[in-house]
């Protein structure tokens, strides 16, 4: 992050880190650079160092500056999505032989990654808890390079205390990873409890729109960040220009998506804890929930993600989904639009018979910015 935005609040940095006022024309908005080369000033003479827009365009450029200013890092890199962020980063980071610790509960893309693509070049995984401290401990062996987080998870809301495994991870001499996704770093900050990495799919949160779909990392270590620009620009999964136009035009309004999203679901939340076709909610707001003051003590609030258990297993899960109409049957998550979806059948289908699986009987929402007292109607409707 530059010293001139280090001070600033985080809504005043989402909506001015990147974005200068184009120099020629005096602009507001930085140009969308539809280009892939540039003319150079002799040869090696680069103007702003720009030569192939793999390597570096003025667009992505300015997505990347506002994603280290809200993440408080020194280097921001976007994607294509959020799973070429994953490749580049463990490409980057790890070697045949290697070892990394995963959640039990970690999104399926990132699960198949490991177990279908990763693992078939010599890295290992071991998956742990990561919400206990000392599952995680006792996972990491000497060939350990990486211990990788998602608070809160995908899609069970697990909470995992980040200060914590960061701890775990120095005294081990391993990198700590946090995929920040579902918290955005509105809510949560991992850089600053410790973390070396965070990952972000901008496709959810921080696009917010449903229209784009993109990735990022983000590190406060220089060295590190050259380390992954190195292998961005080798491996070659960039973002474009427009779509890297599109998430720096969402992140302008993520502080206030982002509060009303939390409302929202809190609201939900109180009726699904009474409803009596819900067997059990998943939300780290909940008292009950056992990374409740965790999520207290990392959180700026608790996110517009909640997950439910449905009375009658399976097949009456599958029908909530399929009766709900303001929320819409779909994947992914984080737009101003409200979905629903089943993860067994749909999003997490990849980890089905793993040690990741999901119960049969779960629902997951994205709850989005819409009035409200609609959401609940369309949900009590669909409960039956």
């Amino acid at each position: 992050m530059s010293d001139q935005h280090s001070h600033q609040s985080f809504e005043t940095r989402a909506i001015h880190a990147g974005n200068t006022a184009d120099p020629l024309t005096g602009a507001v908005v930085p140009p969308i650079y539809q280009v892939s080369t540039y003319k150079q000033d002799g040869v090696g003479g680069l103007r702003g160092g720009y030569e192939y827009s793999r390597s570096a365009n003025p667009t992505r450029t300015a997505l990347e500056e506002n994603l280290a200013a809200l993440e408080g890092g020194r280097r921001g890199l976007a994607f294509a999505s959020g799973l070429a962020a994953e490749d580049c980063l463990l490409r980057a980071l790890l070697a045949p032989g290697d070892h990394v610790v995963i959640p039990n509960d970690a999104y399926g893309g990132t699960f198949r990654l490991f177990a279908k693509v990763v693992q078939r070049w010599g890295v290992d995984f071991s998956v742990a808890n990561t919400s206990d401290v000392e599952a995680v401990r006792s996972a990491v062996n000497e060939r350990t390079k990486l211990i990788w987080v998602e608070t809160p998870s995908n899609p069970l809301l697990g909470i995992t205390d980040i200060e914590a495994i960061a701890g775990v991870a120095r005294q081990a001499g391993v990198k700590l990873v946090v995929d920040n996704t579902f918290a955005s770093p509105y809510l949560q900050q991992p850089l600053a409890l410790g973390a070396d990495v965070v990952v972000h799919s901008l496709t959810k949160y921080m696009g917010g729109h449903s229209d784009v779909v993109g990735g990022a990392l983000v590190t406060a270590d220089e060295a590190l960040g050259e380390e992954l620009a190195y292998h961005q620009n080798a491996m070659g999964a960039v973002a474009g220009p427009f779509d890297s136009w599109i998430v720096l035009r969402g992140i302008k309004t993520l502080a206030v998506r982002m509060d009303r999203h939390s409302e929202n679901a809190e609201k939900i939340v109180e009726m699904l804890v009474q409803h009596p076709k819900v067997s059990q909610v998943l939300y780290p707001g909940l008292p009950e929930h056992p990374g409740h003051e965790v999520a207290a003590k990392q959180m700026r609030s608790f996110g517009g993600m909640i997950s439910f258990r449905v009375e009658g297993g399976e097949e009456a899960a599958v029908e909530v989904c399929n009766r709900a109409q303001l929320f819409t049957l779909g994947e992914s998550l984080g737009g101003v639009e409200s979905l629903i979806e089943h993860p067994g059948r749909m999003t997490h289908a990849s980890v089905a018979g793993s040690a990741l699986e999901v119960p049969a009987d779960l629902v997951r929402l994205s709850v989005g910015i819409e009035n409200v007292d609609d959401l609940l109607a369309d949900l009590r409707q669909a409960l039956g």
